[in-house]
C-alpha cells in the first residue's frame, strides 16, 4: 500500500484545480475599449430617412369635374324646387321693344299693314285654291279638318318659306285644362290676321306640348281670313263631303267595352283603341 501515499499526498492539489477549473471567472474591459466597440458597430442610420419626404401636389380640377363635385356636395332638396307652372303661368309675355316704331315694328302691338292692299294674284290664286278632298280628315264626333301642316305648306307656297310667321301677341294663359294665346299672322311684313289659339292637356307634363298645339291652333284660325280651305266652314260643302267620303259605323272601346258611333272616311280602318261591331 505504500505506493499510494504519493496519490492520497498529491489529492489536495487535484482538489484545488478541480475546484480552479469550475469556478468562472470574471472577464473585464476598460471604458475605452467599450466605447470603441460601441461605436465601431453601432448601426449607422440612413441619411434618406432623415431628410423630409416629398409632398405630392395638390391635384388641379377641370371646371366640369370642379361642378361635378359642387353638385355632388349638394343635398337632395326634399320640397319641389321648379314651380308648377299650371298654376303660376309660363310666364312668357311679349317683350316689348324700346325701339321706336320708325326703327322696327312691334309686332305685339302694332296693325301694320292690315288690309293696305291686296295680295298679288298668283298669291291669291294659291292661297283660294279648291280644297283636295284626299286631303281632309274627319274627327271621330264628325268634325272636318284640315292638318296644320297643310295650311303651312300652302303658306310656303304663296309667300315662300320665311315670307311669313306668327308673332305671339300676350302671354300664355294656363288653366287647370287648357293653354292659350294670342297669335299674329304677319305676311311679306304685312299684318293680315290676330287669333286666339287654345289646346287643352290632361297632366302638367302635357303643357309644353299644348303650347305647341296651340300655336298650331291661332294659324289654322288666321289662315281663315286668308281664304285657306275654306270649305271647312261651309255647311253645305260639309254635308255633300260626308255624304261622298265618310260614313258612320258602331265602334266598341278596346279598354272599357264601351259601345258608340264614330265617323270615319270610307277608305279608312277602324283603328285603335275602337273596335267595329255589326
Amino acid at each position: 500500500m505504500a505506493f499510494l501515499r504519493p496519490f492520497q499526498v498529491a489529492d489536495p492539489l487535484l482538489q484545488r484545480a478541480s475546484a480552479y477549473r469550475s469556478t468562472p471567472r470574471l472577464i473585464t474591459c476598460s471604458n475605452s475599449y467599450r466605447h470603441f466597440t460601441q461605436r465601431s458597430f453601432q448601426p449607422q442610420q440612413s441619411s434618406t430617412s432623415a431628410a423630409p419626404k416629398p409632398t405630392s401636389p395638390t391635384p388641379t380640377l377641370t371646371p366640369a369635374a370642379a361642378r361635378a363635385a359642387e353638385i355632388a356636395m349638394q343635398k337632395t332638396p326634399t320640397s319641389a324646387t321648379t314651380p308648377n307652372i299650371s298654376k303660376t303661368g309660363l310666364s312668357d309675355k311679349p317683350l316689348e321693344l324700346d325701339n321706336t316704331p320708325a326703327e322696327k315694328i312691334d309686332w305685339t302691338r302694332s296693325f301694320h299693314g292690315l288690309s293696305a292692299e291686296p295680295f298679288p294674284k298668283e298669291v291669291a290664286d294659291i292661297l283660294l285654291a279648291e280644297t283636295d278632298p284626299d286631303e281632309v280628315e274627319i274627327k271621330p264626333d264628325g268634325i272636318l279638318y284640315l292638318p296644320e301642316i297643310k295650311y303651312r305648306r300652302i303658306l310656303n307656297k304663296a309667300f315662300g318659306p320665311g315670307g311669313w310667321g306668327l308673332v305671339p301677341r300676350s302671354e300664355s294663359i294656363v288653366t287647370p285644362k287648357t293653354v292659350t294665346r294670342e297669335y299674329a299672322l304677319v305676311c311679306n311684313g304685312r299684318l293680315v290676321s290676330v287669333a286666339r289659339g287654345e289646346q287643352d292637356y290632361f297632366s302638367p307634363d302635357g303643357i309644353p306640348t299644348a303650347t305647341e298645339g296651340c300655336r298650331s291652333n291661332a294659324l289654322v284660325r288666321c289662315c281663315k281670313d286668308l281664304g285657306i280651305a275654306s270649305e271647312l266652314w261651309d255647311p253645305r260643302w260639309i254635308r255633300k263631303y260626308k255624304a261622298q267620303y265618310t260614313r258612320e259605323v258602331w265602334v266598341e272601346h278596346v279598354v272599357s267595352k264601351k259601345k258608340s258611333k264614330i265617323w270615319i272616311r270610307k277608305d279608312d280602318p277602324v283603328g285603335y283603341p275602337w273596335k267595329e261591331t255589326r
